[in-house]
């Protein structure tokens, strides 16, 4: 382990919303800084200037937040200002220093100006390919004297900026955190671009730039950027820099055990957020993406992770996204709750739905969403739950025809209306509803499904749903019976 300050980075493109995948490499960041009393930095890969916005970074920042992973340095909720002692922190700001890095690059003679058309490099290409060769670019403008290619972009002729890897015949050993030992022939890359023609410098140089410029001391990222360590390392070694240390950490899974993809449902942190998980368990859940807790528990707060968080329990293996599982431990997270805190967390799901209910009524609420809590996986869960409560939502079903058809439907429901009206009080216990119900069996001789099926169609519109005796006494007599005699006439 480095003997440097601790300091890490997540480097997101601010092009959407921020993936799950993303979320993991900005979690065990966060950890490993927390962990180790080192830093978090938040730093913008903006060069895309053709997907990168404002509103997107605006969002990643807001999903990060929501999780609860602050970050020490970086730009501020705003986008405009900035904290820390190592920016500008969006690339598209850092223009002037990746031009200086590149021009020291081209002084030192480890880069040159190449004015290969695309024409001639995929003629190029194709030739190297049926002679059997790595198709990498050999140009002619290589060992052209820096000055002479100057005058040549002078005269207007587009040219980019390439690193000379050619002469470099070795292997690069990268001693990976997750992966161990990884060996990279340097012929596995030609002579790459540090700056397209436009000026605009690519991932790799600006990569590198940043985190030595930033005091970087470690890179963990995902596998998927394994390949462009071997570029990397080629620019820290000409510029004589020390190389942070790397951790490639594996990729993210669907169920199908393909890297996971919005066909398989919701991919970003605010789609979960949408979806009604609470950031404590989608991070709960993320950090055993790739990390296995030593005493091989599966509940723990983020307070604990960070106390118990070591780079060497990374797995290199893929992690399957398991969605039931995730489900299961959001639902763990919400009974954990108090009925209070719970219901704060559920109310903003029920009024975007429009239900209408007394939210004004405290002790309705808080014994509402006692009732409902062991039944719920997912704040959205509750909408169902009290949609049925809402006398407004109320609908008879197409479900419910055969049960309306049943002959012990219409004196069922008579009698189990007279019962309601006699009953003393606007409110019934789950007692009180099953005695009426036992009642209901004895004077009309209905039995089985000929019994609670039209009584579950009078109180909730169809035949199979939520308990009765779970949502009976959180209704008032007034809206059964308005339900019952809404049932009641569209027998007749």
């Amino acid at each position: 382990m480095s003997q440097k300050k601790i300091r890490v980075r997540f480097a997101p493109s601010p092009t959407g919303y921020l993936h799950v995948g993303g979320a993991r490499s900005a979690l065990y960041n966060y950890l490993f800084a927390r962990n180790q009393g080192g830093e978090f930095i938040l730093r913008i890969e903006d060069t895309d200037v053709a997907r990168s916005t404002e509103e997107s970074l605006k969002m990643v920042m807001s999903d990060l937040k929501w999780l609860g992973l602050n970050w020490d340095e970086g730009p501020q909720s705003d986008g405009q200002t900035e904290i820390g002692s190592y920016g500008p922190y969006k690339q598209s700001e850092r223009l002037d220093i990746y031009l200086d890095v590149a021009e020291e690059l081209l002084k030192i003679g480890k880069a040159y100006y190449c004015f290969m058309t695309d024409e001639e490099l995929e003629i190029q290409r194709q030739k190297f390919i049926a002679e059997g060769k790595n198709p990498h670019v050999s140009s002619p403008y290589e060992n052209w004297d820096l000055e002479k290619a100057k005058q040549e972009l002078k005269s207007g002729r587009p040219g980019v900026v390439r690193f000379k890897s050619q002469h470099l015949k070795k292997d690069y050993i990268l001693n990976d955190l997750v992966r161990g030992e990884v060996r990279f022939p340097s012929d596995m890359v030609g002579d790459f671009v540090l700056l397209r023609s436009d000026g605009m410098p690519v991932y790799n140089f600006c990569c590198v730039v940043d985190d030595h410029l930033m005091k970087i001391s470690h890179v963990l990222r995902a596998e998927e950027h394994l390949p462009n360590t071997l570029r990397q390392m080629m620019i820290y070694e000409a510029m004589s820099w020390e190389f942070p240390l790397f951790g490639h950490i594996s990729l993210v899974l669907d169920e199908d055990r393909q890297k996971m993809s919005k066909r398989r449902g919701a991919t970003s942190c605010f789609q979960f957020k949408e979806e009604g998980y609470l950031p404590e368990a989608l991070l709960n859940f993320v950090t055993l993406l790739g990390w296995s807790h030593p005493e091989q528990k599966e509940i723990f707060s983020l307070e604990e992770t960070i106390q118990l968080f070591n780079v060497n329990r990374l797995h290199p293996s893929g992690a399957v996204f398991d969605r039931v599982k995730l489900k299961w431990m959001n639902s763990q997270y919400l009974r954990a709750l108090s009925n209070e805190d719970l219901w704060k967390k559920t109310e903003p799901f029920l009024k975007a739905a429009n239900l209408k209910l007394p939210y004004e009524d405290k002790q309705w609420a808080f014994s509402s969403i006692a009732v409902f809590k062991t039944y719920m996986e997912t704040l959205v869960d509750g909408v169902t739950f009290y949609t049925a409560l809402d006398d407004s939502k109320f609908e008879i079903k197409p479900e419910a025809s055969e049960v309306l058809a049943w002959e012990p439907t219409k004196v069922v429901l008579s009698e189990w209306a007279e019962l309601l009206k006699v009953h003393v009080g606007e409110s019934f216990t789950e007692a009180e509803f099953l005695k009426i119900q036992e009642v209901v069996k004895v004077k009309t001789g209905a039995k089985g499904k000929n019994l609670f099926q039209p009584i579950r169609v009078a109180v909730i519109g169809q035949p199979h749903g939520t308990e009765l005796k779970i949502l009976v006494p959180l209704m008032t007599k007034t809206s059964l019976l308005k339900r019952a005699s809404q049932v009641l006439a569209s027998l007749k």
